[in-house]
């Protein structure tokens, strides 16, 4: 069962079921040219809300002492937001500390119900930060238990690692959240990345 919070803005139903925070492990198998990165891994993934219509997303991974020579040892971090894809008007906070103007634009669960797609999930746009110079913008939907991703735009700083694109899909099975996520990068196509299932911590 999924409690909401009671703070939770009406425009997050759909997406919170990933509210709290997650762990556990997965596998990274990466083919490059001839041949292949595999490791396993250890993930913490928080989703969380500050009363605004968007969650707020981290994770940090870390490579088991096994694979890291005798120690954990820190693997990678994110950052961003995940949100409902729609206009933004007067009744939404921005640009930069601009106040919101009026009345939330969806207030309660009917005026959310209206953001339904012709697929019956809701858009969604999420935009994620990478420390190493990568910027990534995703779209997709949510559909009950299910997210499909896919990126839109990726940024890269003069001086990040070759990163081209990418896919993200997560689901909750048997109170578990899965994730398998394809990238494109390092001179090769789109193929699988890495995959992991995680339980509630908190």
């Amino acid at each position: 069962m999924i409690e909401l919070p009671v703070d939770l803005p009406a425009e997050l139903v759909p997406l919170s079921w990933l509210i709290g925070v997650w762990e556990g492990s997965g596998v990274i198998d990466y083919k490059v040219g001839d041949g292949s990165v595999t490791h396993e891994f250890g993930q913490r993934v928080s989703f969380s809300h500050d009363g605004l219509p968007h969650l707020n997303y981290t994770s940090y991974t870390w490579l088991f002492p096994e694979t890291a020579g005798g120690e954990p040892a820190p693997l990678a971090t994110e950052t961003g937001y995940w949100r409902i894809a729609r206009d933004l008007g007067e009744g939404d906070v921005g640009p930069g500390l601009l106040p919101a103007v009026g009345r939330p634009p969806y207030p309660d669960a009917d005026s959310v119900e209206t953001l339904r797609n012709t697929d019956g999930g809701f858009d969604l746009e999420v935009s994620i930060v990478h420390p190493g110079g990568v910027s990534e913008l995703y779209l997709g939907q949510v559909k009950g238990p299910r997210i499909d991703l896919a990126t839109d735009a990726v940024m890269r700083t003069a001086g990040a690692k070759d990163y081209a694109a990418a896919t993200r899909l997560y689901g909750l099975v048997e109170a578990h959240l899965l994730w398998a996520w394809d990238i494109a990068a390092l001179g090769q196509d789109l193929r699988t990345h890495a995959s992991a299932r995680l339980a509630k911590v908190d």
